[in-house]
């Protein structure tokens, strides 16, 4: 970057930089406090950002997503993984006769059903919050950190009952141990870009974030 003059970054960080928040919803001045390598990695770039910023001048913005799913508008592009380990991907293809079952990793967290909850964003509004951002990076604004979030949770256990309405299919769900690294709950407060970038959320709603991924994994699946 340095080498062929890149001034500006825009870095696709995690609401796993916060480990177990002790505030619900998180704001971006939350401690970060990551209980799993993947949370840490993203600190170290994130913390790597500052520094060059003030070795290089490196404008730089951070973008703590929480749980970015759904497919475009169009049904062109969508979410796939190889192995998959996304949730609404894994129950979706369940619901699509792709794998027999899904399991729920934990349920005796401290959660209303025991399940963890988590805060899902339309890959859409997350797209519009880069544009957003990079506005704000090329027209001289400082560098910055934004949870990208609609402050929602929803527990596994619900996003399993909706992706069976949304598909209008049953399938097996086992319960299983918790995974170690899952905090209980992760929301966001995303007050900050709404506030100083204007970010107005379009899609911030379950169901809809289900059908968009639901109609993509079909198409998908009929031309395969």
């Amino acid at each position: 970057m340095l080498a062929n003059r890149v001034s500006h970054f825009i870095f696709s960080s995690s609401a796993a930089v916060y480990g177990n928040p002790t505030k619900i919803p998180i704001p971006e001045d939350h401690p970060l406090t990551p209980i799993n390598p993947y949370g840490e990695g993203k600190i170290f770039i994130e913390r790597a950002l500052l520094w060059y910023e003030k070795a290089h001048g490196i404008k730089y913005a951070s973008l703590r997503y929480f749980n970015a799913a759904g497919a475009d508008l169009e049904g062109e592009l969508g979410e796939t993984h190889d192995p998959e380990t996304h949730l609404i991907p894994i129950i979706l293809e369940a619901a699509l006769g792709k794998r027999p079952c899904i399991e729920i990793y934990g349920i005796d967290y401290p959660t209303p059903d025991g399940t963890c909850i988590r805060d899902y964003i339309h890959v859409t509004d997350l797209a519009h919050a880069y544009i957003l951002v990079l506005e704000h990076l090329l027209f001289g604004g400082e560098s910055c950190s934004y949870n990208c979030g609609y402050g929602l949770g929803y527990s596994v256990r619900e996003v399993v009952g909706e992706v069976k309405k949304v598909a209008r299919m049953d399938f097996s769900v086992i319960e299983g141990k918790r995974r170690e690294g899952d905090p209980p709950v992760l929301v966001a407060d995303s007050m900050r870009l709404k506030k100083e970038l204007c970010w107005k959320p379009q899609y911030d709603d379950l169901t809809y974030i289900i059908k968009t991924a639901y109609d993509w994994k079909q198409r998908r699946n009929l031309h395969m």
